[in-house]
């Protein structure tokens, strides 16, 4: 179970989970539409096919929700791995302040984001819907009171309460890093945590011509978020520039979440300590070897994120939001069926993504046809093609590259997995039950 919370690079790691609960098989716990019930604390009864306390075998759930545990071990099995990820509040601030500028009243009222942090009171009432935004999103996304007034006491009993629901707290600014930790906590593969950088912003005025699909209004609804046409009402980017002392400003003003990110980035370094620095080195390098040869693979544009409107194909277009462009990718010309699968699935935004899991998932019953289908051709969700007597385009059959890994195999660069000591995870035949 992975708590998506937001600015964090969480839609990264959510591919992650799509793509490898989509290569094996796995049963995700997705949301009716395309959050689950965020921003009111989660509820068993928001997930699709929920039919009541572990009448249905989920594996993944990942998308955006308020955390409530009681709820969640409603819908994942009892030995659900649970894991996270959080940034430092002030570069998450400019990040949200950029996206929800026109969600969040309070940062809307502000002229810019140094303006907010000389006097937040002024502009920031609790009451007010969407202002979560605005004050300790760690802190409300984790599940608890983001309004409490900071103590000592207080924050170290979110920590606490934090630290006892969830195995492992992955660090934005750390990435790389963590995604090591994360795959030898679940036992995975290199590949399956090699990824490109998602949902990645552009500071600069977002043009939104021709973004109005039916999947962004859906999506749009979804988060609370307005779509217009063209230019944002021809307004400039948003201010983001912060003195120092605006910036200590805002770390006192989400104190909260400060002190979750100084305990979590300590707990984070004590772990790689523990596995082993000389071993994290080596691992990271051959992550970004790994990503940059994929790239090269699966990426126009010498592999730099490019602006929605360039990309050709409207159907991987990211969401655009706020006054800021959210960047996306373009596949290389000319791959062949099985290659264009894996790279589709690694630049899937997460929006189409999880409309792609979902008719997989909840196919539509199809009327009866009085005709024989053909044998030829057919497509599936994810845009391969295959036929009807032969195994799907992309899947591999047989191979260890294509399964969770074990203990002492070998990975795709000859070395040895190795478990991780201080994380229990319960692995199961082809499936993993722990995510």
């Amino acid at each position: 179970m992975f708590l998506k919370t937001h600015k964090t690079a969480s839609s990264t790691v959510l591919n992650m989970l799509y793509r490898f609960g989509e290569e094996h098989d796995l049963n995700f716990a997705l949301p009716l539409g395309y959050q689950l019930g965020y921003p009111l604390p989660f509820n068993a009864h928001r997930v699709k096919g929920y039919r009541g306390v572990k009448v249905v075998e989920f594996n993944i759930m990942a998308n955006h929700m308020r955390f409530n545990k009681p709820e969640v071990e409603k819908v994942m099995p009892d030995d659900t791995f649970y894991f996270s990820i959080i940034r430092e509040p002030v570069a998450m601030a400019e990040s949200s302040f950029a996206y929800y500028k026109e969600v969040a009243p309070a940062f809307r009222k502000a002229k810019g984001l140094g303006d907010f942090a000389d006097d937040p009171i002024k502009y920031y009432d609790p009451r007010l819907r969407n202002n979560h935004y605005a004050r300790n999103l760690l802190w409300f996304d984790f599940g608890l009171d983001h309004n409490a007034n900071f103590s000592v006491a207080t924050a170290q009993r979110g920590e606490t309460i934090i630290r006892q629901a969830f195995q492992l707290i992955l660090v934005s600014e750390y990435f790389d890093q963590s995604m090591i930790l994360l795959r030898h906590a679940l036992c995975w593969p290199l590949d399956a945590v090699v990824s490109f950088s998602l949902n990645a912003r552009q500071q600069k005025p977002s043009s939104l011509g021709g973004m109005s699909g039916s999947w962004v209004g859906k999506a749009a609804a979804a988060a609370g978020v307005s779509v217009r046409g063209g230019h944002s009402q021809g307004k400039p980017p948003p201010d983001l520039s912060l003195t120092e002392e605006q910036r200590e400003k805002l770390r006192q003003w989400n104190a909260l979440d400060w002190h979750l990110y100084t305990a979590f980035n300590q707990s984070f370094w004590e772990e790689i300590d523990r596995f082993g620095r000389a071993n994290m080195e080596r691992e990271v390098a051959l992550l970004r070897a790994r990503r940059l040869d994929l790239a090269q693979v699966c990426l126009r544009n010498g592999g730099k994120p490019i602006e929605a409107h360039r990309i050709r194909d409207k159907n991987i277009r990211p969401f655009q939001s706020g006054f800021v462009k959210i960047l996306g990718y373009e596949l290389q010309p000319g791959l062949d069926n099985t290659t264009r699968t894996a790279c589709l699935r690694m630049i899937r935004p997460e929006i189409q993504y999880k409309d792609v899991l979902d008719a997989k998932q909840f196919p539509r019953v199809q009327p009866v046809q009085n005709q024989p289908q053909s044998p030829g051709l057919q497509k599936v969700p994810s845009g391969a093609f295959f036929r009807p007597d032969s195994p799907r385009m992309g899947q591999r059959q047989g191979d260890e590259e294509g399964r969770t890994m074990k203990e002492g195999e070998r990975d795709w660069d000859g070395s040895r997995l190795k478990w991780s000591n201080h994380t229990n995870v319960r692995l199961r035949k082809k499936k993993v039950e722990a995510i």
